[in-house]
């Protein structure tokens, strides 16, 4: 419950229309996509910088906890305030794209833009921001940042930290402070920016960020491969892509996802595959766009494919693509919960983490459906619940046995969701105590009075 004073205060700050603490905005801003419900003390909406750094001055002095949200389309609890406090909520006034520069190939936005909005802005003027997540649509510019996001096309244009040049970000104190240059070249200081990529709002609130553009590509097409077994499609994943072919995006279903996507929507996929792999190529020219995919398609052959189509219009590639676009609501066949975690793995270790997750779901007799960006090796598993209140625990051992084999393959917990409430238990897995003390440090640095988005990731 947060004291009278401290909410008049911050009434008055802001004004009565961006502080609140009644039952509706409480609930409002209680979750996540992680579904699990923490009501915050009081929501307040920031108009400015300069609020942003009053807000975080007070709260700083009197210790009140402050959880920085974008959109609240995270998977793993990072914008949940868990223990009370105020959710600083930067999707009212922080929603404007304030430059793209054409000559430089470079944008500064605040971080309340949506992803998707600011994609098609860009490609009005011919230039591309390759970052995708699955949540483009709702997902924020900042929250992106804060999780360092990544998507579909990640294989070959990397993730957001792969964007970042720059970032104006306010200290739990209220000093502000720039981390990184518009410039391309930058080896001045301590790579701060760096330090705030995928802090999940624990150590700063940002309040802009200056990314790097591309030119768009002219041209892309796509292509399926279809797999007897995901043994070998794994195989022709790492093998394709040492071939010096690098795919926009190389994606899987396994069989479990193949099959519920059928099921739901009745799409002619073919349900006795192991595995598909879907694929896209982008490029300048026709030539260019033509190798690539006879390259995949050679590659695929010699490890297993049985089908090789490749889209010939729009409607075909959407139709290839409606697959992996739907997988994840398709699945709820297999249960009325799911574990969801994005492990990821060197390319080359997929097919032992694959292997290893299907001895995992007959051990525990749980449907563990699997897909994902295979051309990064990063993979979706969803270990499916039918009954949550007897399952649970025997879901939850079964994860961290999948956790375990993804760090012994020399891999992560996570390669986008973060890790926040959901996985913070298991950070000791993947880190050493030397390592955690010191991320316990760098936290302390910044933030010494913990009271921005406390106890997250195993802090």
């Amino acid at each position: 419950m947060l004291e009278a004073t401290h909410a008049q205060y911050l009434s008055q700050l802001v004004g009565v229309e961006n502080f609140y603490t009644d039952p509706a905005h409480l609930q409002a801003y209680a979750y996540d996509a992680t579904r699990e419900r923490h009501l915050p003390d009081g929501v307040i909406f920031p108009r400015n910088e300069e609020d942003v750094r009053q807000i975080l001055a007070y709260c700083n002095e009197h210790k009140i906890i402050i959880v920085p949200r974008g959109a609240g389309s995270g998977f793993t609890g990072g914008a949940l305030s868990a223990h009370g406090g105020l959710i600083l909520s930067l999707e009212k006034h922080f929603d404007r794209i304030l430059e793209i520069d054409t000559k430089n190939l470079i944008a500064r936005v605040q971080p309340g833009v949506i992803n998707k909005h600011f994609q098609n802005e860009v490609e009005k003027r011919g230039l591309f921001y390759p970052p995708d997540p699955a949540s483009q649509d709702q997902s924020t510019l900042g929250g992106n940042v804060s999780e360092n996001a990544g998507g579909m096309r990640a294989a070959k244009y990397g993730i957001t930290k792969d964007y970042v040049m720059a970032l104006r970000a306010i200290l739990p104190n209220g000093d502000v402070i720039r981390a990184g240059k518009k410039t391309i070249k930058d080896v001045a200081g301590f790579n701060v920016a760096g330090i705030l990529i995928a802090s999940e709002g624990c150590l700063a609130v940002i309040t802009e960020i200056t990314l790097k553009l591309l030119a768009k590509p002219k041209l892309k097409q796509s292509a399926m491969g279809v797999f007897a077994t995901i043994e070998e499609a794994m195989e022709a994943v790492y093998k394709s892509m040492a071939s010096g072919v690098t795919p926009v995006a190389m994606e899987f279903l396994d069989n479990l996802s193949i099959r519920a996507v059928e099921q739901r929507f009745s799409k002619g996929l073919p349900v006795d595959a192991g595995a598909i792999l879907i694929t896209q190529v982008d490029g300048s020219v026709v030539e260019q766009i033509t190798w690539q995919l006879d390259q995949i398609e050679k590659h695929f052959r010699d490890n297993g494919c049985i089908d090789f189509r490749i889209a010939q219009n729009s409607q075909q590639e959407e139709d290839l693509w409606f697959a992996r676009r739907n997988a994840s609501q398709s699945i709820s066949i297999y249960g009325k919960k799911k574990l969801n975690e994005d492990v990821t793995v060197p390319r080359a270790s997929l097919p032992a983490l694959l292997k290893k997750v299907g001895e995992i779901s007959q051990a525990y007799n749980l449907p563990i459906p699997c897909f994902g960006h295979t051309g990064d090796g990063n993979v979706h598993v969803n270990i499916m619940l039918e009954d949550p209140a007897t399952q649970l625990e025997k879901g939850q051992e079964a994860m961290e046995e999948i956790f375990k084999c993804a760090i012994a393959l020399e891999g992560t917990l996570s390669g986008e969701h973060g890790i926040g409430l959901s996985k913070a238990k298991f950070m000791p897995l993947a880190f050493s105590p030397q390592e955690m003390e010191l991320f316990r440090n760098i936290k302390k640095a910044f933030d010494p009075n913990n009271i921005l988005n406390p106890y997250k990731m195993g802090l």
